[in-house]
């Protein structure tokens, strides 16, 4: 998991260079484009081409609107925010999907968890403080949207695994996300330069590698224990923004983000608890796709499997 999170910091890194000389709209259109491949290759090398058939399309389409709003945030975000200032922020998607699941899923969050939310949100709203540059706190605001949507079709997924596989679900959401990232771009699309093509060969290749590490990472040990470590993206962004672009995080930042980072971890080990523990051997994607579900809240496990098909 940590090797996996380290290899999606690198992509993002790639979409921050690239949102420098392209709009935002245009870089998830790329980033979309350049995943497809990767998607639809292992289907078709193992003759499963029925797996993508979509079952519900409204839901789909949803989430690839949903998805539109994920990544054009996220990539404008890191446009002028550096990559833990936006990580910061968009790490507080887990406590949104925990607050939304109540009245979108009917699930049951007891009291404790509630205040962990309310304290990441503070977290957030620390982290939103008006700044000296208007520009860092639309970037801020656009890292919030992301994150907002992202829990929306975190939630959508639930609803959809319980008839359509999970490489349908991915495959559409990433293709009518492309298909509409690429129609708001086109009427400013900006020509693609030759020395920025291998960027987009590195962003479908790392989206490969990271997705392959991270299924790996379910598939070796339980949610609860893989997921906190997907809170380490904030030190892989860290060390890229001072290797890189030579900045590091303001105090601000670091304090909100520690607020949304530690609640987070906490609504984690207080799942484990209600759950008493998770055997070694059962994943989420087994679950996932029979669309079983319980009445106490599972957020980790849902944004843990939305970080492989949706993360920017």
């Amino acid at each position: 998991m940590i090797a996996a999170v380290a290899v999606f910091s690198f992509m993002d890194a790639l979409l921050k260079l690239l949102a420098a000389h392209y709009p935002p709209m245009q870089v998830a259109a790329l980033r979309g484009a350049t995943s497809l491949p990767f998607t639809l290759v292992p289907v078709l090398l193992r003759r499963r081409l029925q797996d993508l058939r979509p079952r519900r399309w409204p839901m789909h389409l949803l989430r690839g609107v949903l998805s539109v709003l994920v990544l054009g945030g996220f990539i404008y975000a890191v446009r002028v925010l550096s990559l833990a200032n936006a990580y910061a922020v968009f790490l507080s998607a887990p406590l949104i999907v925990a607050a939304l699941s109540v009245p979108l899923l009917g699930e049951r969050i007891d009291w404790r968890n509630w205040v962990a939310i309310l304290i990441g949100l503070v977290g957030v709203l620390t982290m939103l403080r008006p700044s000296a540059s208007a520009l860092s706190t639309l970037g801020t605001l656009a890292a919030l949207v992301g994150a907002i949507a992202y829990a929306l079709s975190a939630i959508a997924v639930r609803v959809l695994t319980r008839s359509d596989t999970t490489v349908s679900v991915v495959f559409w959401t990433v293709g009518l996300m492309t298909v509409f990232t690429t129609a708001i771009s086109a009427p400013g699309w900006v020509p693609i330069e030759h020395a920025h093509w291998k960027w987009l060969l590195g962003l479908g290749l790392l989206a490969a590698v990271a997705q392959y590490l991270l299924t790996e990472a379910f598939r070796s040990a339980p949610p609860s224990v893989v997921t906190p470590f997907e809170y380490t993206a904030l030190l892989w962004g860290v060390a890229i923004d001072r290797l890189v672009w030579h900045v590091l995080p303001s105090a601000r930042v670091c304090f909100g983000g520690g607020l949304v980072i530690a609640t987070g971890l906490y609504l984690i080990w207080h799942q484990r608890r209600l759950t008493g523990g998770e055997s070694p051997q059962e994943t989420w994607q087994p679950a996932a796709e029979k669309g079983k579900m319980s009445r106490h809240s599972s957020t980790v496990e849902v944004v843990a499997r939305k970080q492989e098909e949706d993360s920017p």
